[in-house]
């Protein structure tokens, strides 16, 4: 066989020619193995069995060294397949001089593959999910869903006596709190609620559910030039703007749609908590300030007084 220059591609030539190094390579490491397994025999004495063996063993390695020298060296000659696997007009790419700068094409290679490991594994996930299929498909929902009337909500509409005589009962349960009603702006009730010497808090209602709270402190404006209750403006001291957080925190906990009036009951008693927000200590570390800020959390169960760092 000539060495002549390689082809690109795949040199067919050195390919079949190392097909059959291979088979040589295999017959000669069996030998190996048959020589091994027969031994020293058929030889009269000792000594002429040993010489026997050792000399067939030493010609079947360098059987096997010589064929595998032989195939390593056309291994060399058969070549690289190219790895370029062309993607229309994205093989130019691979033309680029510069590939260790910008590999786009590896990198579109890798996307490519990835693509189709996805499709292959949503086709699997399909074929399960087809499996495990409900009984009452989507469209009977849908054409059940349609054949019943809507209910309308109740509890979003509700007469504003009924609000007032549930606000009126709060009232009377914390003497210790004050609530004013008032409806600026049509139906919607806005409570102004004075925790004793400590905060006020304006909560902004819809019919009974609670849509906003600002709590500020008790020597603070709590109205705009125009009279009106100022719910956009935070307050000044950092303490109230932590439980106001904590509030819409509150707002998050305490839902129950079926009975607004216990959720504006809980959150009012909640709120009530903070009547003592400068006497009493953390539950935790048992200091009452931290960071120059007093316990501004309260359980939601126990009312405990917490750190906002103490509660985790």
């Amino acid at each position: 066989m000539a060495d002549g220059a390689l082809s690109p591609g795949v040199n067919l030539e050195a390919f079949s020619q190392a097909i059959a190094a291979i088979q040589a390579l295999r017959s000669s490491v069996t030998r190996v193995f048959d020589c091994l397994k027969d031994g020293m025999r058929n030889k009269e004495t000792l000594e002429g069995r040993e010489k026997g063996f050792v000399a067939a063993f030493q010609e079947s390695l360098h059987s096997v060294s010589r064929d595998l020298g032989e195939l390593e060296r056309l291994s060399n000659l058969v070549g690289k397949p190219s790895e370029n696997h062309p993607l229309h007009n994205s093989g130019l790419l691979s033309l680029d001089p510069v590939q260790d700068k910008t590999p786009l094409y590896s990198q579109l290679l890798q996307a490519y593959k990835w693509s189709n490991k996805l499709q292959y594994h949503a086709g699997l996930a399909s074929g399960l999910l087809n499996q495990q299929s409900l009984k009452r498909s989507a469209n009977q929902m849908g054409v059940s869903a349609k054949r019943r009337p809507k209910a309308q909500p109740t509890t979003l509409v509700l007469p504003p006596q009924y609000i007032d005589d549930v606000i009126s009962r709060i009232d009377r349960m914390f003497p210790e709190m004050s609530i004013q009603l008032s409806r600026p702006n049509g139906t919607s009730a806005m409570l102004l609620v004075t925790l004793g010497k400590v905060l006020k808090v304006i909560v902004v209602m819809r019919s009974l559910f609670i849509d906003r709270t600002i709590v500020k402190g008790y020597n603070e404006n709590v109205y705009t030039e125009d009279g009106k209750l100022d719910i956009w403006s935070k307050s000044n001291y950092q303490v109230f703007q932590k439980v106001t957080d904590h509030a819409t925190t509150a707002l998050l906990h305490y839902q129950l749609p079926q009975m607004p009036d216990v959720v504006v009951r809980s959150f009012m008693t909640w709120l009530r908590s903070y009547i003592k927000l400068f006497q009493a200590p953390c539950q935790r570390c048992g200091k009452f300030l931290q960071d120059g800020l007093p316990p501004t959390w309260r359980d939601f169960r126990t009312l405990e007084a917490f750190h906002d760092t103490c509660r985790q």
